[in-house]
Parts: C-alpha cells; structure tokens; sequence
C-alpha cells in the first residue's frame, strides 16, 4: 500500500511571491508524497513576475499558478489540509479560518523578495535568497518520518524547521 499523500497549505498575504515559490517548489520536490497549495488573506493581482522567472530558472513548473483568498481552502469541499505553513509575518498574526481537520501549523517566516528596491540584479537576488530559504526549509520538511511521529512530535518539528536560516524571528503560531 502507498504512503498517504500529504496536503500542505502555504499562507501569505497576496499568494504572489513565497507562497506561489513555496507551492510550486514543494509540489517539485515532493515526489508524490505531498500536495501544496497556497493562498492568501486578501489574494493578489497574480504571481509577480520575477517568482515566476527564478522558480523556471530552477526548471521548477510555473503551470497552473495563481494568487487566490484563503476562503476557497476553508470550504467544505476543499481538499482537507495535514499542514498550514504561513510563511510572511502579517499572514500569521490575522485571524485564518477554520482549517477543516485540524491540520498542523507552522510559521517559517521569510523576507518578502517583492518589497526589495533597487535594480534588477538586486530584485532577482532577493528572489533567489528567498527561494533558496523555501528550499532549506522544505528538504527538512522531506526529511521527517511523517508516518512514524504522532502529532505532537510532528508538529514541534514542522514548526522547528522556521527557525531555520533566513527566518524573519517574528510573527506567532497560526491559529
């Protein structure tokens, strides 16, 4: 019989820039034993165009990529999540909906690349750096025996994995 199949959900404000990278990133690494998603609090006008670039530079797909609100996981027929990750700092102190399940949550705050000034180069590093974080920190995620720890275990090590470099050392637990 196949190891179950894990739902993870990335949560950011817009969905268009880490939680986009964290999805399609996780979705490409994960070998069939998870499924991400992501969403936002308010949703955005699509994923920025330089998370789209790096992501297709790591030869990552892009396809089927877009910003949506975190109400259409919080309906009944939506998949059932095992995972709620929120990876910026504003996303994790709102208020999120009542995940159906009772999924495990975690907060891996990383810098928003989006907000980074300067020229190209500069922007692009910043995408990068974040992209690079995501990926520590979902090889990690990879890497736990998630059949064999129960839930308490689990969840303190999913919610280890955000203090790993690049964490941004705010915003509490998601509710």
């Amino acid at each position: 019989m196949p190891d179950r199949i894990y739902n993870v959900l990335f949560l950011c404000t817009h969905n268009s820039a880490r939680s986009i990278m964290a999805e399609a990133l996780l979705n490409h690494l994960g070998q069939g034993r998870f499924r991400a998603f992501s969403a936002g609090s308010e949703g955005g006008g699509g994923p920025k165009p330089m998370a789209i670039k790096v992501l297709e530079a790591e030869g990552i797909s892009t396809d089927g990529l877009l910003s949506k609100t975190w109400d259409v996981f919080a309906k009944p027929d939506a998949p059932v999540m095992d995972l709620v990750i929120t990876v910026c700092d504003q996303a994790a102190g709102e208020a999120c909906p009542h995940w159906p399940g009772q999924p495990i949550t975690a907060h891996w705050g990383i810098e928003d690349p989006s907000h980074v000034q300067g020229n190209d180069i500069e922007r692009e590093r910043a995408f990068v750096t974040a992209l690079r974080y995501l990926r520590n920190r979902i090889g990690v995620l990879l890497s736990l025996p998630m059949a064999s720890l129960d839930q308490m275990a689990l969840t303190h090590r999913v919610r280890g994995i955000g203090e790993l470099e690049g964490t941004t050392g705010r915003g509490p637990e998601v509710a």
